[in-house]
């Protein structure tokens, strides 16, 4: 497949970032979703250069993060670490994603898009316990999102049609596949397998990474299901608000990893989703955001 071969360089180019001063780094950006520089871009690259500050090589167990406003994809993103805390067992890093735009005179102003707090610790020996992995049917049984979109493209309008039938960078395979254009009400629980089957050997701070820029497909739409509502419905405005994640333990993003994802509640245009990643019967992490969604009809 050297379509996705390329997408999988593509994805590793993006988090590998420049290094253009102490402490301060520069990500590129891609046409992942759209104009506007997807979540998932930023959340990966935010987390490389937290990890790149580290004297030694451990992995984040958690960060919290903020979506301030829309990036830009024709322009770079620089990354500000700011080191809050080296522990002989905790590192913090606060990071801060800006990019420089024109104003009307010509000058060059900073806008901060994104914001992180991260922390790093080694996996170590202690107390263990977890619930059960839940059961669903497993990837081989199921249909890849892109074998998908050909049984919808057909009523999706001619302009949409060549966006929506992109091939994404992940490995995508729905447990319970939804209808973009006629949705119908039901739930808000919905669980996909994902991988990123050609990747190969890599350190723990990219599989991380990419792990975080996988968590942002399909989470803010769980919310949207209990109201008969998709990415594809007229007037819809969505958008992550904000954006958590714990990472339990070890895992392989080259292999299949089931995402389960459920909403709680809706109010006030935002609803709040949770989900929970699982390899091997184990629980590797866990994510919950609040996303924007604003109907306006």
């Amino acid at each position: 497949m050297p379509e996705y071969d390329a997408l999988v360089d593509q994805l590793l180019e993006t988090v590998r970032l420049q290094e253009v001063s102490p402490d301060v780094f520069e990500g590129q950006s891609h046409d992942y979703v759209g104009t506007r520089i997807f979540g998932g871009q930023v959340l990966a690259q935010a987390l490389m250069a937290a990890a790149k500050t580290l004297e030694d090589d451990k992995p984040c167990h958690s960060f919290h993060s903020y979506f301030l406003r829309g990036g830009d994809i024709t322009r770079p993103v620089i990354y500000q670490v700011r080191r809050l805390r080296d522990g002989r067992t905790l590192s913090a890093r606060q990071v801060t994603a800006v990019q420089y735009q024109k104003d009307d005179s010509g000058l060059e102003t900073e806008q901060v898009i994104f914001s992180m707090i991260a922390s790093f610790s080694d996996f170590e020996e202690g107390l263990e316990y977890q619930e059960d992995m839940p059961v669903y049917p497993p990837p081989d049984d199921l249909l890849a999102e892109q074998d998908l979109k050909e049984q919808y493209v057909g009523n999706i309008p001619e302009a949409l049609k060549a966006r929506f039938m992109r091939q994404r960078h992940v490995e995508i395979k729905p447990v319970k596949p939804r209808d973009p254009i006629y949705p119908e009400p039901m739930k808000p629980k919905q669980a996909n397998w994902l991988r990123i089957h050609k990747l190969g050997e890599q350190p723990v701070a990219i599989q991380q990474a990419l792990l975080a820029f996988a968590s942002d497909f399909y989470l803010v739409g769980t919310g949207l299901m209990p109201h008969g509502v998709s990415f594809m419905t007229k007037g819809l405005q969505a958008a992550s608000i904000d954006h958590s994640m714990h990472f339990h333990r070890p895992f392989d993003i080259n292999d299949w990893l089931l995402y389960d994802m459920w909403c709680d509640t809706t109010s006030s245009s935002k609803g709040l989703n949770h989900g929970q990643f699982w390899q091997d019967g184990k629980l590797v992490s866990t994510v919950q955001q609040e996303g924007l969604m604003r109907l306006r009809r």
